[in-house]
């Protein structure tokens, strides 16, 4: 079952330059493998390393976060949750530099569930070689509406 761009935009708040998945390849009960093509045209190339453009190592962290929030959401039967919030990262490691031109497969499994908390192991690949892997901590959430105070 995939969900292309128009599906991944009803699901998540993002929006560009900050929405970093084209689409849900697969999405189980506890699993969820999402695609980001990473082109030249991308914002972020023009002074990340512009003579040796590589997609920075936390905005791959962002993109699985994004993915395991669209799982969370997959997981949620309470209709009153507008938003999945990212709370922590552990075991952080990038292991392959991500270039325009690659298709970023990005991996995200449910470790446990306690509450509204979410734990997941995270794992991004480019051509079946893992190139930055992380724990994950989510937590349910809503979304502040416009001209709400701040509390």
């Amino acid at each position: 079952m995939t969900k292309d761009i128009r599906e991944v935009l009803k699901l998540l708040p993002h929006r560009y330059p900050f929405l970093l998945l084209d689409r849900i390849l697969e999405l189980t009960a506890e699993t969820i493998v999402g695609l980001k093509n990473v082109t030249i045209n991308e914002p972020f190339f023009q002074g990340h390393f512009p003579a040796e453009p590589i997609m920075p190592g936390v905005l791959i962290v962002e993109a699985m976060a994004q993915a395991g929030g669209i799982l969370g959401f997959s997981l949620v039967t309470n209709q009153n949750v507008e938003a999945i919030y990212f709370m922590g990262m552990d075991r952080v490691r990038f292991r392959k530099p991500v270039r325009p031109g690659d298709q970023l497969i990005i991996k995200v499994r449910l470790i446990k569930q306690k509450g509204t908390i979410f734990k997941m192991q995270a794992e991004a690949y480019v051509d079946d070689n893992l190139v930055a892997e992380a724990e994950l901590l989510a937590t349910l959430g809503s979304l502040k509406k416009e001209n709400e105070p701040v509390a």
